[in-house]
C-alpha cells in the first residue's frame, strides 16, 4: 500500500491526551451522590472470625450501608477461592471481614472502628516447607496443601535412559520469592447501579472485564447480561490488576445495591501490597546428564509453586513452567513435576512472564554451570545445544521451518560478536585480579516463550468497527489497554488493512456492553490474538468498500484499492475519495459498514499427562548479554550494559517493541538486583516504595537491542506478542556476569548486597 503503517513508528493515539492530563484513570472517574467504601481486615493473617457486628456502623451519621460475608445476594466465593468476604476464618492478610460505604472517607474510616467482632488468632501455614508438613491446612479439602489443578507432568523421550550415559551429572537447587508489580496507578473501582434496569454499571482501572462480569455477576445472583463492565485508562497492570480489582468490584456491588447508589473504593499503596497478587515463589530442584563433548543428554526437574492463601493462577501458570523447563535447548530426554501449595500468604498470580523469569533463571544458571564444569566457554555451550529449525521441543512439538522460525543460533553468534564475548570472557577474570575491590564480568543467557495462551486457555479474540457517515472509523477491541501501546498497534493494523489515514481511527475503552468476550488481556496476546481479531474485521470492510468501488468506478474489481485515504486504479491513481465511497455506501447502497472480527486458533491437542502436543502455535526467541561491574567491598552489582537480540516476527510498531522490551529490562533488573518482600509468619511488613526498591534510571543500563524478525503465519502481518519476552533472561545472565566477575554462584534472587557479601569465597587462581 502506499501509506503502509505497519512497520513503521507510529506516535501513540493515546500520547496526547495522557500528557496533556485529558486521559481518565479509575482514580479521575466520579458519579453524583457517589460514596466512599472502605473495607475492615484482621489484625492477624489467620483467624477465626466471631460475632461480627456491624450496627454500630450502620448508626453513625454519614454511613450509608455497610456489608459482611451474610449480606452477600449470591455467591461469596470467586474463581480461585477468592472471597467476597471472609466468612468464619480469615487466612491472609488481606483478607475483609466486612466493608462500609459512607459519605466521605472520615465517615467511612470511623464506621470501620465502630465495627465489633472476636477473634482467635490461628497457626497457619507460612512457608512451602510448613505446606509440605503434615498437619496445619489452608483449606480443609486441600490435602498435602496442593493446589487443585496445578500439577503438571512433562515427559519427554527416557529421562532414565539419558541420565544412565551421561558421562557427567549435575545437580543444583534454585529459589525465587515474591515480586510486587509495582504499577504507577493504584486501583480504583466505582460501581453504579444501572439506571435502566436491575443491574449494576462498574468503571475502573480494570485488566480483564468479562472475568469481572462474570465473577460480579455470580456474587450478585444476576445474569452476565444484568453486569456491565467499561474500562477507564490504566496506569499499569502487568497482571497484577486481577483479583484484587475483582474482589473490590465485587465488594464495591454488593454496597451499591444496597445503598442504592454509586459506590468506589480506591486503594492506598499499602492497600495495594497487602491485597494484589504477586509473583510466584518457586523453589527449583534441577538435575543436568551431560556429555563429555558439551551435549546436553537429559534434563530432570522438580518445581514447587508457592500459591499463597487463594490461587486461580498456579494451575495456569506451572502449565507454562512445565512446557519451559527444559529451557530453549535440544535435549533428547527430559522430565519435570510442577505442581504448587497453598500458604498463608499474600498470593500469588500473574504477572509479566508467568513463570517464565522464575524457570529461565533456574535453566539458564544450570546452563551456566554446565559449560563451567566442563571447561567450556558459556557461549559455545549454548550454540552447542540451542534449538535450532527442525528440532523438537520438550513437549514434542516440531519447530518446522516456514512455520515456526527457530534463528536462536545466529542470534547467539551475532550478539557474541557485537559484544566481544570471547574476548572479555576470557580476559576479564586476569584482568580482574589486578584490579582493586571492583570487578567486571559477562554473563549469557537464551530463552524461548510460547507466544500467546496456547494450551493454557482458550485463545479466542474480538474486535468491531463502525464507518461513520463521515468516514472515521470507531474500533472496539476485546483487550485493554493497559499501557502497552495496543491501541496504537490496533489503530495501525485497521488502518493498513483500509487504506486510511489513523487518524481517523477512534479507539474505544473495552465496554461489555459493545465487545464480545475475549478472555483475559494477558498471555502477551494483545496483538498476535487481538490484532488478528481486528484484521479480520478491517478486512471485512475492505471487502465491501472494494465492492462498492466497483460499482461507483465501473473499473473491474480485480484492478481497484484502497491506499492514502482513496480507491484507486491499477495505476494507483485516485478514483474516488475515501469520503466519497464511504458515502456511496450509505447512499445509495445501503451497505452495512459495520463489521465484527473474531480469532480463534482452534483446539490445541496435549496429552496433559506428559504434556506431549502442539502447545502453542508459535514461539518467540531471545539472547541477552550482561556486562556487570562488581564492588567486592560493598556487595553493589551494577548493570553497565545489557546487548539484547530478540526474535518477534514482525513489529507492527518497532518504537512500541522497543519501549515494550527495555521496559521488560527494566523490571527484570528489579527482580535480578533490588525488589524482596519481607514476610513474617504470614504478615507482609514491606507495604510501600520506601522498603520496597525497585530500579530507577539511575540504574539503567546502555542498552543495545536487535531485532529479528521473520515469517509467521499466525499472527497479524506476521506479528507475535512480545510483552513478556523482555522480562525473563535479565536476572540469569546478571547472575552468570556475576560469577564470571567474582566466582560467586548465587542460585537465590535476588541478588542484594547480603547475598553478594556473605556467598561463597572468591575465586582464585
Amino acid at each position: 500500500m502506499a501509506d503502509s503503517y505497519v512497520g513503521k513508528s507510529c506516535a501513540r493515539v493515546d500520547g496526547l491526551e495522557k500528557v496533556t492530563g485529558r486521559a481518565r484513570f479509575g482514580a479521575d472517574l466520579h458519579f453524583p451522590d457517589e460514596l466512599v467504601a472502605r473495607v475492615l481486615r484482621a489484625p492477624v493473617p489467620r483467624a477465626s472470625i466471631a460475632n461480627l457486628d456491624v450496627s454500630a456502623a450502620l448508626s453513625l451519621p454519614g454511613v450509608a450501608a455497610a456489608a459482611t460475608a451474610a449480606d452477600v445476594p449470591g455467591r461469596n466465593e470467586m474463581f480461585g477461592r477468592f472471597p467476597v468476604f471472609a466468612a468464619g476464618e480469615t487466612r491472609y492478610s488481606g483478607d475483609a471481614i466486612a466493608a462500609v460505604a459512607a459519605e466521605d472517607e472520615r465517615s467511612a474510616e470511623r464506621a470501620l472502628a465502630a465495627i465489633r467482632f472476636e477473634y482467635r488468632a490461628l497457626p497457619g501455614v507460612w512457608t512451602l516447607d510448613d505446606a509440605s508438613a503434615p498437619g496445619l491446612a489452608v483449606h480443609a479439602d486441600a490435602g498435602g496443601n496442593e493446589v487443585e489443578a496445578a500439577y503438571y507432568p512433562l515427559r519427554f523421550g527416557d529421562a532414565e535412559a539419558g541420565f544412565a550415559e551421561a558421562e557427567l551429572k549435575l545437580e543444583r537447587s534454585y529459589s525465587v520469592g515474591f515480586q510486587e508489580h509495582a504499577y504507577i496507578e493504584n486501583e480504583s473501582v466505582v460501581v453504579v447501579p444501572a439506571p435502566f434496569h436491575h443491574g449494576i454499571e462498574i468503571y475502573g482501572c480494570i485488566q480483564n472485564p468479562y472475568t469481572i462480569r462474570s465473577n460480579v455477576a455470580a456474587v450478585l445472583g444476576l445474569s452476565e447480561g444484568k453486569v456491565r463492565v467499561v474500562t477507564t485508562a490504566i496506569g499499569g497492570s502487568f497482571g497484577g490488576k486481577d483479583e484484587s480489582v475483582m474482589t473490590m468490584a465485587a465488594r464495591c456491588a454488593v454496597l451499591a445495591l444496597k445503598a442504592g447508589r454509586p459506590v468506589r473504593m480506591d486503594f492506598s499503596r499499602e492497600d495495594s501490597f497487602l491485597e494484589s497478587c504477586k509473583r510466584h515463589p518457586f523453589r527449583m530442584d534441577y538435575a543436568a546428564a551431560l556429555g563429555s563433548d558439551g551435549t546436553l543428554r537429559a534434563v530432570d526437574a522438580r518445581l514447587v509453586c508457592q500459591g499463597g492463601a487463594y490461587n486461580n493462577k498456579a494451575r495456569f501458570s506451572n502449565w507454562r513452567a512445565a512446557v519451559h523447563a527444559a529451557g530453549a535447548y535440544r535435549v533428547p530426554h527430559a522430565r519435570a513435576d510442577v505442581s504448587a501449595k497453598y500458604t498463608n500468604t499474600v498470593y500469588g498470580g500473574a504477572f509479566r512472564g508467568f513463570s517464565g523469569p522464575q524457570v529461565l533463571f533456574a535453566v539458564e544458571t544450570l546452563a551456566d554451570e554446565a559449560a563451567s564444569e566442563l571447561g567450556m566457554n558459556p557461549k559455545d555451550f549454548r550454540l552447542r545445544n540451542a534449538l535450532r529449525e527442525g528440532d523438537s521441543i520438550a513437549c514434542g512439538q516440531v519447530l518446522k521451518s516456514g512455520s515456526i522460525a527457530a534463528p536462536l543460533p545466529r542470534m547467539i553468534e551475532d550478539i557474541a560478536r557485537k559484544t566481544d564475548f570471547d574476548r572479555k570472557w576470557s580476559s576479564w577474570p586476569e584482568e580482574n585480579e589486578r584490579s582493586g575491590d571492583v570487578k567486571k564480568g559477562i554473563g549469557i543467557a537464551v530463552n524461548f516463550r510460547g507466544a500467546g495462551l496456547g494450551g493454557e486457555g482458550v485463545d479466542c479474540s474480538s474486535a468491531a468497527l463502525s464507518i461513520c457517515r463521515d468516514g472515521s472509523v470507531i474500533l472496539f477491541s476485546g483487550h485493554t489497554e493497559m499501557g502497552q501501546g495496543m491501541r496504537t498497534a490496533h489503530s495501525q493494523i485497521a488502518a493498513e488493512e483500509l487504506g486510511i489515514s489513523i487518524d481517523k481511527i477512534d479507539f474505544r475503552h473495552s465496554d461489555t456492553s459493545a465487545t464480545f468476550d475475549a478472555g483475559p488481556t494477558v498471555a502477551s496476546r494483545g496483538t498476535q490474538s487481538g490484532g488478528r481479531a481486528v484484521l479480520d474485521g478491517a478486512r471485512k470492510l475492505r471487502e465491501r468498500l472494494l465492492d462498492a468501488a466497483e460499482k461507483k468506478t465501473g473499473r473491474p474489481r480485480s484492478e481497484l484499492s484502497l491506499s492514502g485515504n482513496a480507491a484507486r486504479g491499477a495505476d494507483g491513481a485516485p478514483l474516488c475519495s475515501y469520503e466519497e465511497l464511504v458515502s456511496y455506501c450509505y447512499y445509495p447502497l445501503g451497505i452495512d459498514l459495520s463489521a465484527r472480527g473474531w480469532y480463534s486458533p482452534g483446539l490445541y491437542e496435549i496429552d496433559h499427562r506428559t504434556q506431549q502436543g502442539t502447545c502453542y502455535q508459535t514461539y518467540t526467541f531471545g539472547v541477552a548479554v550482561a556486562e556487570i561491574s562488581v564492588d567486592t567491598a560493598t556487595g553493589k552489582v551494577r548493570a553497565d550494559r545489557i546487548s539484547l537480540a530478540y526474535e518477534l516476527g514482525k513489529a507492527i510498531n518497532p518504537q512500541l517493541a522497543y519501549g515494550q522490551l527495555v521496559g521488560g529490562l527494566m523490571q527484570g533488573l528489579g527482580y535480578a538486583l533490588f525488589e524482596e518482600l519481607e514476610e513474617e509468619e504470614g504478615v507482609l511488613r514491606t507495604r510501600n516504595f520506601d522498603d520496597y526498591l525497585i530500579p530507577t534510571t539511575m540504574d539503567l543500563p546502555e542498552i543495545d537491542l536487535s531485532i529479528y524478525e521473520s515469517e509467521n503465519p499466525e499472527g497479524p502481518y506476521g506479528a507475535k506478542g512480545i510483552g513478556e519476552l523482555g522480562v525473563e533472561l535479565i536476572a540469569p545472565c546478571i547472575g552468570n556476569a556475576l560469577f564470571h566477575a567474582t566466582g560467586r554462584r548465587l542460585r537465590d534472587l535476588p541478588f542484594n548486597l547480603e547475598r553478594v557479601l556473605l556467598g561463597a569465597p572468591l575465586r582464585r587462581s
